[in-house]
């Protein structure tokens, strides 16, 4: 096996799961095991997960067919835009599709007729993301439309929050002043929580459709990540945990209220280790070389086109023999260097990358970026390997 792997702790996402559910009572959970489960196999994840959740949500067809290939029976739900000629794959394979418009409703309500089957359908709402979705004050023509499709099973209704992470400063005494920064934060977070408040109650003005009708409610969903810790009288019928079924939350200030860990280590081997002298420069560029007395310096078998970015050059940090080494030189395509010091570093000594110590969060720092793209990012050619 190759000695850069990533590491994917099962249990804990069955313990992530049971901490979410604990969250939002008795709502239904749909973890988001799109982008190969946010990179952490979806192979390995979805089948062991699926007996303790209620639904798997996606984002494109080819990976709800997939989840069936795996022999997934739990309903899916696939979250972003389709088109018309790939509504006859969502009937093949069990899918559930998102009715993100009046044409795409009224094309699935035909293809369905015409095959004799029934279609499952979320219909979807924008309250503010402006992605996809009937926008809220067009909602009306659209509800009555599905009411009207006799070969669509309307299961659920939902929208997406766009500003849901933000967080509420933390509490400080009486005595403290604002500062410049905390009255910037505080603009902030009215800004976006106003949105969500907004988006929020244009969602439930929307669902007063079913009220004045005197009709069944579809389940309902909003709660992503940040709206399933910071917005509770949000979490309805079902909630959407991505990042946070990860173990990782969707905010950097987030009040960690849902216990949820982190499941995936990040591996890999020393695959070659030397002295290199003062003066000596490492790697492409010469953007780093020894300096005063001779360095051990090592060679790690992971680069950029395994996930890790070339742009964390000179900021990441390793750990060896639980302690935190620097990442030095430009990091390669396949390898990249550590300065261990006087240290007795050896080859085949393991590495963490990711754990120990180093979070999704610090990655991201050191790319430049956020968790999400760090860890979606982490390639197909790195062996997920399921504990």
């Amino acid at each position: 096996m190759r000695p850069t792997y990533l590491e994917v702790n099962l249990n804990q996402l069955k313990q992530n799961v049971a901490a979410i559910r604990a969250h939002v009572g008795g709502a239904k959970v749909m973890p988001m095991v799109k982008a190969n489960a946010y990179g952490h196999g979806v192979d390995g994840v979805a089948p062991f997960i699926e007996q303790y959740v209620d639904y798997f949500g996606v984002a494109i067809v080819e990976e709800g067919i997939h989840l069936r290939s795996l022999g997934i029976k739990k309903p899916i739900l696939v979250a972003g835009g389709t088109l018309i000629e790939q509504l006859p794959l969502f009937l093949e394979h069990d899918l559930t599709l998102t009715a993100s418009s009046l044409d795409l409703l009224t094309a699935a309500d035909h293809l369905a007729e015409s095959t004799g089957k029934m279609m499952n359908v979320h219909l979807k709402i924008d309250t503010g993301m402006e992605r996809v979705g009937v926008h809220e004050y067009e909602a009306e023509e659209f509800l009555l439309k599905s009411l009207a499709c006799s070969h669509l099973k309307v299961e659920g209704i939902y929208t997406h929050l766009a500003n849901s992470e933000v967080m509420s400063l933390r509490a400080r005494s009486a005595k403290q002043s604002p500062t410049t920064q905390e009255i910037a934060s505080a603009e902030e977070h009215r800004l976006a929580m106003t949105s969500s408040a907004l988006q929020l109650e244009r969602f439930q003005e929307v669902l007063r459709f079913y009220e004045k009708r005197s009709l069944p409610t579809p389940m309902r969903h909003v709660c992503n990540s940040g709206g399933i810790v910071n917005l509770p009288e949000a979490h309805f019928d079902m909630v959407r945990p991505g990042v946070l079924f990860y173990g990782i939350y969707p905010g950097r200030e987030m009040e960690r209220k849902v216990n949820v860990k982190t499941a995936a280590t990040w591996k890999s081997k020393v695959a070659y280790s030397k002295v290199t002298q003062p003066g000596r420069s490492v790697s492409y560029g010469s953007l780093w070389q020894v300096e005063g007395s001779p360095t051990r310096v090592v060679t790690i078998p992971c680069g950029y086109a395994d996930g890790y970015f070339r742009r964390m050059t000179n900021q990441a940090r390793v750990v060896i023999n639980g302690k935190k080494y620097p990442q030095v030189g430009r990091i390669c395509m396949d390898q990249f260097m550590v300065n261990v010091g006087d240290d007795e570093v050896r080859v085949g000594d393991e590495v963490v990358l990711l754990g120990e110590g180093i979070c999704p969060e610090d990655l991201a720092d050191w790319t430049g970026t956020n968790e999400y793209e760090v860890m979606t990012n982490i390639n197909a050619r790195v062996p997920r390997v399921f504990v």
